[in-house]
């Protein structure tokens, strides 16, 4: 809440020994994202970024060892059942190379999206209490994940070398694609953190929409099994161009400019009707949650 300042009262030059009165009372309409106001709160979201990756990690056995070992068990459990039994294509390349390079954004984006779902309505205690920017608290939720991708980027690194393919220039790509993915994460992500408050069902809603999404996306598959008059649909998911992004970027191959294009237009589109909703109904959080 904004405070506005209103001129002196009718009744003389001071009112109750106070020669102006504050009125304290929220903004109306939509608001645009204030930069400033969260730099000026950057020590904080560094504050619950860290946390959020100390408590995921706290209290367990194999400790910061989840980080290569749930992306790994996931490939070689895909491997067996889509690369082995079901003869799934992989363009030439190494099945576990061509499944790991998507499985990477992927794993991120759906990791992000399950974490900033939940991110608000778990730090009740902290909204209810002070005020700070609440957009900062699915940032920080987002932003813990970043470690885990680094890990699993490295150990797709590592596999390359195993497998024999080669590094190409096309890594460098790897960095701006992330950023379109972190975008995109971060706009469904604080969308479903405002929805999430007023209702809680979408908690879950949430990991089922995922799953579904994952199989619309071309992870398993490559995009070229489908027919080139349906394709448009699959490009509909802004995922799905930079997912064929990555695989470029890691196996070499051209990239599809068309495809890249697209989502990076809906990645912009995306978190800014999700940044939009969540600094339109945040002012009821403190209220509702």
């Amino acid at each position: 809440m904004k405070p506005r300042r209103i001129g002196s009262m009718p009744t003389g030059d001071s009112y109750w020994a106070h020669e102006h009165v504050t009125v304290i009372e929220p903004p109306t309409g939509w608001r645009l994202l204030d930069w400033r106001e969260l730099w000026a709160y950057r020590e904080l979201l560094w504050v619950l970024t860290t946390r959020d990756v100390k408590v995921r990690y706290k209290q367990t056995v194999l400790g910061t060892a989840w980080a290569v070992i749930r992306p790994l068990f996931t490939m070689v459990v895909f491997t067996i059942i889509f690369g082995n039994f079901a003869h799934m294509p992989s363009e030439g390349y190494p099945y576990p190379i061509f499944l790991y390079s998507a499985l990477l954004p992927w794993t991120f984006f759906s990791a992000a999206i399950a974490s900033a779902a939940q991110s608000v309505v778990g730090s009740a205690t902290l909204v209810s209490k002070v005020y700070f920017p609440r957009l900062i608290i699915p940032i920080s939720s987002v932003g813990s994940g970043l470690v885990d991708l680094l890990v699993s980027t490295a150990i797709l690194l590592l596999m390359m070398v195993w497998y024999r393919v080669g590094w190409t220039v096309n890594l460098l790509a790897a960095v701006p694609l992330m950023v379109a993915v972190i975008f995109i994460a971060l706009g469904f992500g604080t969308l479903l953190a405002a929805i999430t408050v007023s209702y809680r069902d979408f908690s879950h809603l949430t990991p089922f929409i995922v799953q579904i999404w994952m199989y619309a996306t071309p992870v398993v598959f490559p995009l070229s099994v489908v027919p080139a008059r349906w394709r448009w649909l699959l490009y509909l998911n802004p995922m799905t161009g930079l997912i064929e992004g990555f695989r470029s970027a890691f196996l070499g191959k051209p990239f599809d400019l068309l495809g890249l294009s697209v989502s990076f237009t809906v990645a912009v589109v995306i978190f800014a009707a999700g940044v939009a909703y969540f600094e339109k109904v945040e002012r009821r959080f403190a209220d509702i949650i």
